[in-house]
């Protein structure tokens, strides 16, 4: 199978010398972008779709780490052979044949005498993999060093999620994870030839959010500017992949939209099918609304989003079915791709025609966002529909993004943080969205992530009280989640400190990666802001 190449060449690569590492990792990058990786549907066919609609798993995604216990080609063979027979069974069939990934931290037991900061300590190295050993049959795209997963169903490494995760590493003092897992993007943007969802073969059609340059400035911040020089290649390759389909033309190509003033960015996906790991979910949707390629298209790149699922890509603000992502400009890619263009602009003296182009692109990002997507009645930013020329209505947490990288005025941002603290503002800190759907990235649920993106945006525009009052509901609530349960979660209810979070399709993830992060990081902001 095609992707077996790569996971030789990373054998290889383990094996030899520094002078023949390089020579490996060369000729792997060659391998790599001649023969792409093989998706499971692709490998499997019929046999993955039956394992899928069928729900063998409960979990879609269960099925998709598993490692084959044969070659794919025999495996399928086997199939024809067997489907057909009166005694066949197909999850008998399935376990005679593939290996079933069990849950990260499953395991672990929580010490009810241990703090929340000593917990989490103890957690990194449940939630860290060494470098990766490449298994034949195996979706997993083997990594050369160590990383952290966030936990629970999720086994691998997660784009945006490590940004969150590293601000607790910097707080147990883990710089050298740090840049292992740096290296390991910069290494996937030069063999990949951009960062996946996460390293599998099925997430390899879409990115998430492009936080690497924050990464990168993380780093940086500790160890000094040669950072900048040992990454500047792969931020710059980074920055590619999203322009790529930066062309003149009408029409938006691939992450690309063309407007008045400018290239902005959308989320966009690659593929155009059901997700390989919410195959079933997918595809009964699609089939149920008489939808095609482009509703795939949409489902999948709000997975690359981060927010899978939210009202920010429902064009009736309510319902899934509606979902139309790639018809959105949305406020945060394109203010951390303001972000990526401003580092980069300081890094690349060297070419000026590449900075002036930066340049101008950063100056078009903030006129769009403040006079496109600022909503100056409510005081708040939104996404932008390019289709209609609207923008969404859809109230987000999205909005403290342009706060974030300084983008907006003082008196833009003090509307935003009024309109934070008197319709956001929680007992478990601020919500995501004003809506209440259903959906996982909507009330009454709140992520860390958006929590920390929160605070340090009030926090560049002098909204200090506001924000260290989101940073002590927060904690309080993982604190007071942690006394009841000795676990740190994917996601928190903000409304109902007495609940669980919901939402979604899969139930509530343990571990738990950036909110660790988030908690360890908000502790010491707690701490130093007194």
């Amino acid at each position: 199978m095609k992707y077996y190449y790569l996971l030789a060449a990373l054998v290889l690569l383990g094996c030899k010398g520094e002078k023949d590492k390089k020579a490996t990792l060369e000729n792997h990058t060659q391998i790599t972008k001649q023969e792409p990786l093989q998706t499971p549907d692709k490998l499997l066919g019929e046999l993955f779709a039956h394992v899928q609609l069928a729900q063998v798993f409960p979990d879609g995604k269960t099925f998709v780490d598993c490692t084959a216990k044969f070659p794919y080609d025999e495996i399928r063979v086997k199939y024809e052979q067997e489907k057909n027979k009166p005694d066949f069974e197909l999850k008998t069939f399935v376990l005679e044949n593939f290996e079933v990934p069990i849950s990260i931290s499953s395991d672990f037991k929580s010490d009810p005498n241990k703090s929340a900061t000593e917990h989490l300590t103890a957690l990194w190295p449940v939630l860290k993999r060494d470098s990766d050993i490449a298994h034949e049959g195996s979706t997993l795209i083997p990594l050369p060093k160590a990383y952290v997963v966030p936990g629970g169903r999720f086994r691998e490494v997660y784009y945006w999620d490590s940004y969150f995760t590293m601000l607790g590493l910097v707080e147990s003092g883990e710089f050298d994870l740090i840049e292992n897992i740096l290296d390991n993007f910069a290494y996937l943007i030069d063999t990949v030839g951009h960062i996946p969802n996460g390293n599998r073969t099925y997430y390899i059609t879409r990115s998430q959010p492009p936080f690497f340059s924050q990464m990168v400035k993380l780093l940086a911040d500790h160890k000094g500017d040669e950072v900048y020089s040992k990454y500047k290649s792969a931020l710059r390759k980074e920055y590619e992949f999203w322009m790529s389909g930066n062309k003149i033309t009408s029409e938006p190509m691939e992450h690309c939209v063309p407007t008045s003033v400018g290239t902005m960015n959308r989320y966009y996906d690659q593929g155009d099918t059901p997700r390989q790991e919410s195959y079933r979910e997918d595809y009964t949707q699609v089939e149920k609304l008489g939808g095609g390629k482009k509703m795939y298209r949409d489902l999948r790149s709000g997975a690359e989003s981060g927010w899978d699922y939210s009202s920010r890509w429902f064009a009736d603000g309510n319902s899934i079915e509606t979902i139309e992502t790639t018809d959105i400009i949305p406020v945060d890619l394109n203010a951390l791709l303001y972000g990526l263009e401003e580092i980069l602009v300081a890094i690349s003296s060297d070419d000026q025609d590449f900075v002036s182009a930066l340049q101008t692109s950063m100056k078009n990002r903030k006129t769009f966002l403040n006079d496109f997507c600022f909503n100056k009645t409510d005081g708040f930013y939104e996404d932008y529909n390019w289709v209609t020329k609207k923008q969404t209505g859809i109230k987000s947490l999205a909005t403290v993004y342009p706060l974030f990288f300084k983008m907006a005025s003082q008196e833009q941002a003090d509307k935003v943080a009024e309109f934070i603290e008197k319709n956001l503002l929680k007992a478990g800190g601020v919500v995501t969205t004003t809506n209440y759907t259903g959906q996982q990235w909507d009330a009454p649920n709140g992520w860390a992530p958006l929590q920390w993106m929160t605070i340090k945006g009030l926090e560049n525009y002098g909204h200090h009280l506001l924000a260290k009052t989101i940073a002590e509901r927060w904690v309080t609530l993982n604190e007071k989640v942690y006394a009841n349960t000795g676990k740190f979660v994917e996601k928190y209810n903000v409304e109902d400190m007495t609940l669980d979070a919901g939402g979604g399709e899969y139930p509530v993830q343990d571990g738990f990666g950036w909110s660790n992060g988030v908690y360890l990081a908000l502790k010491n902001y707690l701490k130093t802001s007194k």
